[in-house]
């Protein structure tokens, strides 16, 4: 079963890639379908009940206009093909030395240089890894927990690691929220988004100095076994040349963004395989039986989305006028709806669905950068903010600090100054432009 359910996955995987032939679209969405069928029994509870939800969407698209299916399948395999892309890069990029180099690197130094270090370079090596990156460095946190024992070294560097993270969805050409913003808001340009959501998670980054603990503790050094230049020339290479690669194909060609992601990192991928291959090296292939509940959540919201956005909306947006001056309110608090969404442990991946699908149908087509700047930034304040993400579950297990605790109330001011920060620039700039 598990061997079908890791076919069944790479079988999505080169349907995204083919996505432009006819009916690799449909091909994909069903592998994915079959992936988490087969796996149910073991999959969270909020995975299932998001692929319930698309299954009644699937129905009420075949009642409606079978055409909605095939525009809402081909958004769930490219979807799914970009996260299953992005597990395999970040399988590849674990087994790396330069990386396990890089990560010891981060924690040397005087208290506020090793924040720094530590949630930039979390934030950095979050590009490829995703959630990979909490692990890594998170491990490294746990090692001197153990070492040295509780101390307000270590619960800044918590801080450092969950607020790194979730800088990345903010800013992150590869991550799961800047793919499905532009998807859900097609008429959006990436390099426009990604012009204000960079300088936007820089600030977070900075602004978590006020929102940390005085250290007492003399100054740290790092590890025995540290990055020189060349690792970190290394790995900084291979993330711009993997980003260069995004912005070229989607740019240069007619692709989407998110085939373009997962043409990108799959480059990658083989590069290394026949690396080591030359080598003599034969590295196993990586599993993919235990990705249905990411399939699920993602593969599910994407096929939700584009049901509302093409069917119900499709009608509201021909007779609905809303009044200019609501737009900069709904672009205000979009990121608050983000938060307490996260709070009720709702996934931002489904929240952000159905903002997108909902909203992205009505906005003014000259201000969706206010819409698109406010979904990013909740979404990644949500990210460190709240105690049912996922990277405040892996640092909880890591480091045995509550995640209500390490991710909500050590963060609490920094993800409120944060909320208002993204709501004014959201709706400054949907008032200027709208």
């Amino acid at each position: 079963m598990h061997a079908l359910r890791s076919f069944l996955a790479y079988l999505a995987l080169f349907a995204a890639v083919l996505a432009f032939w006819p009916g690799m679209a449909l091909a994909g969405a069903l592998a994915v379908g079959l992936a988490v069928l087969l796996g149910w029994r073991d999959m969270r509870r909020v995975p299932r009940v998001v692929f319930s939800v698309a299954g009644l969407a699937l129905v009420f698209a075949l009642g409606r206009d079978a055409a909605l299916v095939s525009e809402a399948a081909g958004n769930m395999t490219r979807l799914a093909g970009l996260v299953l892309s992005v597990m395999l890069l970040s399988s590849v990029l674990g087994r790396s030395r330069d990386l396990q180099r890089i990560s010891a690197s981060l924690f040397g130094g005087r208290p506020g240089s090793r924040y720094l270090s530590l949630a930039f370079g979390t934030a950095l090596v979050s590009i490829p890894l995703n959630f990979g990156a909490v692990a890594v460095v998170g491990s490294l946190v746990s090692e001197r927990l153990r070492r040295d024992g509780d101390s307000a070294a270590t619960r800044n560097a918590t801080r450092a690691v969950l607020r790194g993270f979730g800088a990345s969805p903010t800013f992150s050409p590869l991550s799961i929220s800047v793919v499905l913003t532009l998807t859900l808001l097609p008429g959006l340009s990436s390099l426009q988004l990604l012009s204000l959501a960079i300088p936007f998670a820089i600030l977070m980054v900075f602004a978590g100095l006020v929102w940390r603990e005085p250290e007492t503790e003399p100054e740290s050094a790092p590890g025995a076994e540290t990055a020189g230049l060349a690792s970190w020339l290394r790995f900084g290479g291979l993330v711009l040349a993997i980003c260069a690669g995004v912005f070229l194909l989607s740019h240069a060609y007619p692709i989407s963004y998110a085939h373009a992601v997962t043409l990108s990192c799959l480059a990658v991928v083989l590069g290394s395989r026949l690396w080591a291959w030359s080598r003599g090296h034969n590295p196993p292939l990586v599993s993919m039986a235990n990705v249905s509940n990411e399939l699920a959540i993602v593969g599910g919201s994407a096929f939700i989305g584009s049901v509302i956005s093409g069917a119900v909306l499709g009608q509201i947006q021909g007779g609905l006028v809303l009044p200019d001056g609501l737009w900069p309110v709904l672009a205000a608090a979009v990121p608050w709806v983000y938060f307490v969404a996260g709070l009720g442990g709702i996934n931002p991946i489904v929240a952000g669905t159905l903002l997108g699908g909902i909203l992205g149908s009505l906005w003014p087509e000259s201000a969706l950068i206010g819409l698109g700047i406010a979904m990013v930034t909740g979404w990644g304040i949500t990210a460190f903010g709240t105690p049912f993400a996922a990277n405040a579950l892996i640092m909880e297990r890591l480091t045995g600090y509550r995640a209500v605790d390490a991710s909500f109330r050590w963060s609490l001011g920094l993800s409120l100054f944060g909320l208002t920060l993204a709501s004014l620039l959201a709706a400054g700039l949907t008032a200027w432009l709208a």
